[in-house]
């Protein structure tokens, strides 16, 4: 499968402008992360690759013809957990899961039976939905994504209320999924991304800012991040961005991000957070 987003624009009723002139290739195999603050315009970009939004400007390719075209197609292929997923409450996990089988055109009941299982939801399989906790209804939602064996699979913040061990699952079934399929991860776990993804989207304003691997966009970052100690009251520097903050007994260790590294600093070796983040300051964005 090949997606190709030819200078896509997308601004909405209001006149706000959520995507400007974005051009990008997708092919599988790929583990794509996508990051960027709220607003950035990662939610847009995902509706648009399930024809739920027709783009201002612009077209949207699958394997050479306009994705418009070939809805039906898309969906068959099409397994997708939105940041803000409905659920059936009165359905048990195993009858919500086979309705969305039979939308999918999914026949096979062991393939609700199977991502039951993938998702670590057997003990849950016969439990009322308004009875799951916040982390097993996550689960079900990342379970109804894996239904039918999708070559495309979008995952908006799939990792939310999940605990360590699960994200770590969860992480570990994506990566092994996207050996073969385009996988799209978009979440603020920047983690879970310096982790599993092969190749990362950092998209700010509309814009994509950076598309590489992981590694290249830690090495730009290299000699841009360092820690220094202040004092409470103390105001951040000028031109720098403050990463995170730990009380020390000398004082604040403050972790930050500068095109100019403070004279009081120490250098350290860069996190792809530290990286994302230094992606989006370097050009003057705050």
């Amino acid at each position: 499968m090949k997606i190709d987003i030819n200078n896509i624009t997308m601004i909405y009723p209001s006149g706000k402008k959520a995507l400007s002139d974005i051009t990008v290739s997708l092919e599988s195999p790929g583990f794509i992360g996508i990051l960027g603050p709220n607003g950035a315009g990662k939610t847009t970009l995902m509706k648009l690759l399930i024809a739920g939004l027709i783009p201002t400007k612009g077209e949207i390719m699958l394997d050479g013809k306009p994705l418009l075209s070939q809805e039906t197609q898309l969906k068959s292929q099409l397994g997708y957990l939105s940041q803000s997923f409905g659920l059936y409450d009165e359905l048990t996990v195993w009858q919500f899961l086979d309705y969305m089988a039979a939308l999918k055109g999914v026949k096979s009941g062991k393939a609700v039976d199977d991502v039951i299982s993938r998702t670590n939801l057997t003990e849950q399989r016969k439990t009322r939905i308004r009875s799951l906790s916040g982390g097993q209804r996550q689960r079900v939602g990342i379970a109804q994504a894996l239904l039918g064996d999708p070559q495309l699979i979008i995952l908006d913040e799939p990792t939310v209320g999940l605990d360590p061990e699960e994200r770590v699952k969860f992480r570990n079934i994506f990566s092994e999924m996207a050996q073969n399929k385009i996988v799209l991860l978009s979440t603020h776990i920047v983690e879970d991304v310096q982790a599993v993804c092969s190749r990362v989207l950092v998209i700010y304003g509309g814009l994509i800012l950076y598309d590489g691997s992981p590694s290249a966009l830690i090495a730009e970052a290299a000699g841009h991040v360092g820690t220094y100690i202040s004092q409470v009251g103390d105001p951040v520097p000028a031109g720098c961005r403050v990463v995170s903050k730990v009380n020390v007994s000398e004082g604040i260790r403050c972790r930050i991000v500068a095109e100019k590294m403070l004279d009081c600093a120490e250098s350290v070796e860069p996190t792809l957070e530290d990286a994302y983040l230094y992606c989006i300051h370097k050009e003057g964005r705050q």
